[in-house]
């Protein structure tokens, strides 16, 4: 439920035409545009278990602060990385936006993620729930936060060395 504290802090519209914006950037392969949506202290994370909230003390696909942002991106556009090689093309959908907290300079979202990929002929479809903590940085809007909630995370995954 978005509250007076919520729309005083960051504009809800906004924030979702940011997360369109995110989406669009990680599918036109826009890695350094998309490095610069992010706080320096920010979290891309991707749990195994989906009803974590200590990142930091389990295991996780992903758990990326700054460097390791950058190191994945340098991976991917080397084409070293096996993700790199016939990079797969995706178009991400998210929806069902809910904003569930907000303190002065943020907001935290939540909303459904779907990932059609196209690699080697094969189209296959990646699912999760995603919550994005948004902070105004006084330069505009920035990535705090990203979790990625994967439907089927404590299956095993192929492939998906792509940013989601």
């Amino acid at each position: 439920m978005m509250t007076a504290d919520i729309v005083a802090t960051i504009d809800f519209q906004a924030a979702v035409a940011f997360i369109w914006r995110e989406a669009d950037l990680l599918d036109a392969r826009e890695y350094q545009a998309w490095l610069a949506l992010w706080t320096e202290t920010g979290h891309y994370v991707i749990p195994v278990n989906r009803d974590t909230t200590d990142y930091a003390g389990t295991l996780n696909i992903a758990y990326d602060n700054g460097a390791m942002r950058e190191a994945r991106v340098k991976r991917l556009q080397s084409g070293l990385a096996m993700s790199a090689t016939s990079a797969a093309r995706t178009v991400r959908t998210v929806s069902r936006f809910v904003a569930d907290a907000g303190e002065p300079g943020a907001i935290v979202i939540r909303c459904a993620q779907h990932i059609v990929e196209q690699k080697r002929d094969v189209q296959r479809i990646v699912a999760a729930d995603v919550t994005y903590r948004i902070v105004n940085s006084g330069a505009g809007l920035a990535l705090d936060e990203k979790v990625i909630r994967l439907i089927d995370a404590d299956e095993a995954q192929h492939g998906i060395g792509y940013l989601l």
